[in-house]
C-alpha cells in the first residue's frame, strides 16, 4: 500500500476554456496551461504518480514537448494509469479538492467524478472530490487562480 500527494495551480485567462476532471464548466476565464490546464486532473496525476514513486507530470509530460500542447489532461491521466499498471499498482481511492473562489463547482462534481473514473477504470466510490474557496484571501480568493489538491492510495495488484 502507498500515498501520494499531489498539487497543481494555474492562472485564469480570458480567451480559455475553464476544464476541470475533463469537463468544460462555464465561466468567463479558463486556465492558461500548455495542455488544457486541468489543474485538478494534474493534481490527480502527480498523486498517484508519487505514490508509485514515478516522478510527476513534468517528468512524464514536459511543458516543452509540442506533442502535449492543449492535449486533454484526461488522455495523459489514462498514460499515467499505464505507468502505474505496469509496475503493478491499481488505485485504491482519489480524494482531492479544487479550490477557487468562482465558479460554484458542485453542480460539475458527479460528472468529473465519473470523467475520472472511467478514465481509471474503477469504481465512481473510489473517487471523491470536493471544492471550496479561500474566503477571498489569496490568489484563489482574488480570482487570479485555481488550485487543486489529491491524495492517492494505491495497492500492489503483484
Amino acid at each position: 500500500m502507498r500515498i501520494g500527494l499531489g498539487y497543481d495551480v494555474h492562472k485564469l485567462v480570458e480567451n480559455r476554456d475553464l476544464i476541470l476532471g475533463g469537463l468544460i464548466v462555464p465561466h468567463e476565464y479558463g486556465l492558461l496551461g500548455h495542455s488544457d490546464a486541468d489543474v485538478l486532473v494534474h493534481a490527480i496525476m502527480d498523486s498517484i504518480l508519487g505514490a508509485a514513486c514515478l516522478g510527476d507530470i513534468g517528468r512524464h509530460f514536459p511543458d516543452n514537448n509540442a506533442t502535449y500542447k492543449n492535449i486533454s489532461s484526461l488522455e495523459l491521466l489514462s498514460k499515467v494509469l499505464e505507468l502505474i499498471t505496469q509496475k503493478g499498482f491499481i488505485v485504491g481511492n482519489i480524494d482531492a479538492t479544487i479550490i477557487a473562489q468562482k465558479p460554484k463547482l458542485s453542480p460539475y462534481i458527479d460528472k468529473m467524478r465519473s470523467n475520472i473514473s472511467k478514465t481509471l477504470n474503477i469504481d465512481i466510490d473510489k473517487i471523491n472530490i470536493k471544492a471550496t474557496t479561500e474566503e477571498g484571501l489569496g490568489f484563489t480568493g482574488n480570482e487570479e487562480g485555481i488550485a487543486s489538491q489529491s491524495i492517492c492510495l494505491l495497492f500492489n495488484n503483484k
